[in-house]
């Protein structure tokens, strides 16, 4: 019994640790409602404001020796869109609105992924063969700079969603912008011509 017991405390300890990875970008799925688990995201008639911290990032690690950095071209699976459940936050007076805010949460996902192919296509044509691995920043962070002020405009022309039209309207283009940068999902190998 005392066994049993003890493997069942593990299995769940296992199971709440690997729900709290990060979940990367998928074109499949749709970030859903239940996907904002922090503590502080809340839905209640009460609250008079509305908020959301959509938990979505760009996820940039590599572990390589110096040779190996230096005959490594492809770095698409280093770089990922990743949301984090637990740190997703949302907080609104009723489900229709914290439904407004969950579509601009599933539009900043994706341009999450957006700008992370940006950066994989960016650092895949300028890395040559004796590049430093300090190039490296100075792209992503000029990159993310430009993410984070296409977000807030965005955020504060939709009113965080509540446009849904104009929302739907810069949401397709991001999509259309994935679409065009397909050599350079998380997964996928650039053809062997540089733009």
């Amino acid at each position: 019994m005392k066994k049993y017991l003890l493997f069942l405390c593990c299995l769940l300890c296992t199971i709440f640790l690997f729900s709290q990875e990060p979940m990367e970008w998928n074109p499949y799925y749709k970030l859903q409602l239940s996907d904002y688990q922090s503590p502080e995201s809340e839905i209640r008639q009460e609250l008079t404001s509305y908020s959301i911290y959509s938990g979505s990032k760009i996820d940039f690690s590599f572990n390589m020796s110096a040779v190996s950095f230096m005959f490594t071209k492809n770095f698409n699976s280093k770089i990922k869109a990743v949301f984090q459940k637990n740190l997703a936050v949302l907080i609104a007076p009723d489900t229709l609105t914290a439904n407004q805010l969950v579509r601009f949460g599933r539009y900043d996902f994706d341009l999450v992924e957006l700008y992370s192919r940006k950066i994989r296509k960016k650092i895949y044509n300028e890395k040559g063969a004796f590049t430093d691995a300090k190039f490296f920043q100075p792209i992503f962070n000029a990159l993310q700079e430009e993410m984070n002020t296409v977000s807030a405009q965005v955020f504060k022309a939709t009113d965080i969603g509540k446009n849904s039209v104009l929302l739907q309207q810069e949401h397709d283009k991001v999509l259309q912008q994935i679409n065009a940068l397909s050599d350079f999902c998380a997964n996928c190998k650039p053809s062997k011509s540089r733009e």
